[in-house]
């Protein structure tokens, strides 16, 4: 499970699974790119995991919906490490809507660019560039709303369904050197779930066969297995991490 030297990207990476997973990579040794859009938090993060691990740290200014912004990510990362052997799609947002014919075309746009575009964009210019280097690995942080929609999330529900889609082709389209998985979430208490009522994390809990949410910790076993070699013969793969939820 070891990442010394490598160069790991992650995008919404300040706080929640990102946060998580951004400290696990470090800690097996890896530099980090810390990405998002409110970069003072990045800074934060980039102070603590280098104090912790001694290992560099980057923080970056990203908006993933906006296609110059992932390539001015990629360009930065390369101008500072060279190269990046792990990149970690994982910023994502939902926003919430009184209907589905009150959702705008802005609202529509903003979920598929955070979402579905963003990864796309980052995805293609880091794979291009893993093949030329001898290979890499993408991880891409997708939702058990892709495979259950419903009418209270539905954009993002089937932006994640595109990221899916997006994870079986691009491991064809870069193989053999690239690998690209997907990790599958249920429901995590993450920052966004501060917002959840009693009454709404007890449901969710019920509707998980292990009988509890999932903690951003959970997801740290996942992502180093397809960060590192573990996963040599894996691609393509979309590994559902919802504790069972039905």
């Amino acid at each position: 499970m070891r990442l010394d030297g490598r160069v790991v990207v992650v995008t919404g990476g300040s706080r929640g699974l990102g946060k998580a997973m951004v400290c696990a990579f470090a800690e097996q040794g890896a530099n980090v790119v810390i990405a998002s859009r409110k970069v003072d938090n990045c800074v934060a993060l980039a102070d603590e995991v280098t104090d912790r691990f001694g290992v560099r740290a980057l923080p970056v200014a990203c908006n993933v919906g906006d296609w110059r912004s992932c390539d001015e990510l990629v360009e930065r990362t390369h101008h500072e490490f060279g190269k990046i052997d792990v990149l970690v799609n994982n910023a994502g947002l939902s926003p919430l809507y009184p209907s589905l014919d009150q959702v705008s075309e802005a609202l529509f746009d903003k979920v598929v660019g955070v979402n579905l575009k963003g990864p796309f964009r980052l995805s293609a210019l880091a794979c291009a560039q893993m093949a030329q280097d001898g290979g890499g690995s993408v991880i891409n942080i997708s939702s058990l709303a892709a495979i259950r929609a419903d009418g209270t999330s539905l954009p993002y529900a089937a932006a994640k369904a595109g990221l899916n889609a997006l994870t079986e082709g691009l491991a064809q389209a870069y193989a053999p050197s690239v690998r690209v998985n997907a990790i599958q979430c249920g429901p995590f208490l993450t920052d966004v779930a501060a917002a959840w009522s009693p009454e709404v994390k007890k449901e969710a809990s019920q509707r998980v066969a292990l009988g509890r949410c999932g903690e951003a910790n959970d997801i740290v076993g996942a992502a180093l297995f397809f960060a590192t070699p573990a996963s040599t013969y894996c691609t393509g793969t979309i590994l559902r991490l919802d504790g069972g939820a039905r």
